[in-house]
């Protein structure tokens, strides 16, 4: 996950300045809603994808995530493994970097605490997902893969590729258009464009690889959860 990338990117406005963003969810919050869910706990359900099924279930409802998605990226992040660090500095289960916690003002030493993991995921994605301003007739599986593609390229690059794609009367909110156009970013011809703010890109065949991931173990935990 190149998360570092997705939330530096997300300081970029349409011109390459930085840019307000909406209030983040304090340290002091998380923590006030942690010790009120220690004393009135949510009853369990079963677990049917993971281990961590109903800490999903709640930190998704808490921050507007379908905990299944999360689930799927926990999965293609770190296979569910708690206190994982990679190479670049990427932690935990939903592999969130330092940069993101010191963005939401959350201590970077709370990044393997597995519930402030995943729950920064969450606000990550919600904040992406506010910032590209897709509208709502966009389909769930566009607009989710627009989201993911943000997560891990960052949404810098991606943004980039809606205005191409716009330009040239392509789809800026189909995942086909925008994930061609992600492609295109590799060649001079299209990043030298003036409308191209974030420069060459060529990450696309893993951030290509990493949104369909995601998006088949999404569909198969769905159907699972029906099941279940």
């Amino acid at each position: 996950m190149v998360l570092s990338v997705a939330l530096i990117a997300a300081y970029e406005s349409a011109i390459g300045q930085p840019q307000d963003l909406k209030a983040p969810t304090t340290a002091e919050a998380i923590a006030a809603n942690q010790k009120l869910n220690e004393q009135t706990p949510a009853k369990e359900l079963p677990c049917v994808i993971s281990r961590f099924d109903n800490l999903m279930r709640k930190v998704g409802a808490e921050e507007g995530q379908d905990w299944r998605l999360m689930s799927a990226i926990a999965y293609s992040e770190s296979r569910f493994i708690e206190n994982l660090e990679s190479k670049q500095g990427a932690m935990g289960i939903m592999q969130i970097r330092p940069v993101v916690a010191r963005h939401f003002k959350v201590p970077v030493e709370s990044i393997n605490d597995t519930e402030t993991n995943i729950r920064l995921a969450g606000m990550l994605l919600s904040e992406l997902d506010d910032m590209l301003h897709m509208p709502s007739s966009t389909p769930e599986k566009d607009r989710l893969s627009i989201i993911l593609a943000s997560y891990n390229a960052g949404i810098g690059h991606v943004l980039d590729a809606r205005r191409l794609a716009r330009s040239e009367g392509a789809n800026p909110n189909s995942w086909a258009d925008v994930s061609r156009y992600l492609q295109l970013k590799s060649t001079p011809d299209y990043y030298q464009k003036d409308i191209v703010k974030c420069g060459r890109f060529t990450g696309s065949a893993q951030t290509l690889s990493y949104v369909g991931q995601v998006m088949r173990k999404y569909n198969q935990y769905c159907k699972l959860t029906a099941q279940s």
